[in-house]
């Protein structure tokens, strides 16, 4: 389970991606009036769905393992997990909604979007926690010493 930290670099930019432009896909379609975008917008929701499980599951995997101070695990790590359980909650919830309402729902669309921008807004939160791990403390790299001590 060691190089899980390996692979979970690899997928997470996948729904990092697929979220937030099935978002602005799905809002395109309502500001446009153009029913036939939302089964695009459908398509990328199931399948950034489906990455932040595949995400999900390897970071939750990695966790363990890399080396991060206990401050840094306290600090970044575990609001980081957080939030991106959350995101894989509500993608699975928007997505879910998505496919039994074919391709948007009609009745509760504003509540669907509204999930939607929660999504991203939990996505770029959630991401700057990662990225702060990987770039400002070296998270599952070798470019220096570890575990490298929180500081802000």
């Amino acid at each position: 389970m060691d190089h899980l930290q390996d692979v979970h670099p690899l997928v997470v930019h996948f729904p990092v991606a697929l979220l937030p432009t099935a978002a602005a896909v799905y809002f395109l379609t309502v500001a446009i009036k153009r029913d036939s975008l939302a089964w695009t917008g459908m398509w990328m929701l199931v399948l950034g769905a489906i990455g932040a499980a595949v995400a999900v599951t390897t970071g939750l995997l990695a966790s363990e393992s890399v080396m991060v101070s206990t401050s840094v695990r306290a600090h970044l790590l575990n609001p980081h997990r957080n939030i991106m359980l959350a995101v894989l909650s509500l993608s699975i919830i928007a997505a879910a909604w998505a496919i039994i309402a074919r391709p948007m729902p009609a009745r509760g669309r504003l509540g669907f979007l509204a999930i939607l921008l929660v999504i991203v807004g939990l996505i770029v939160k959630g991401a700057d926690y990662g990225g702060r791990m990987v770039y400002d403390y070296n998270a599952g790299g070798n470019a220096c010493g570890q575990p490298i001590d929180f500081t802000k």
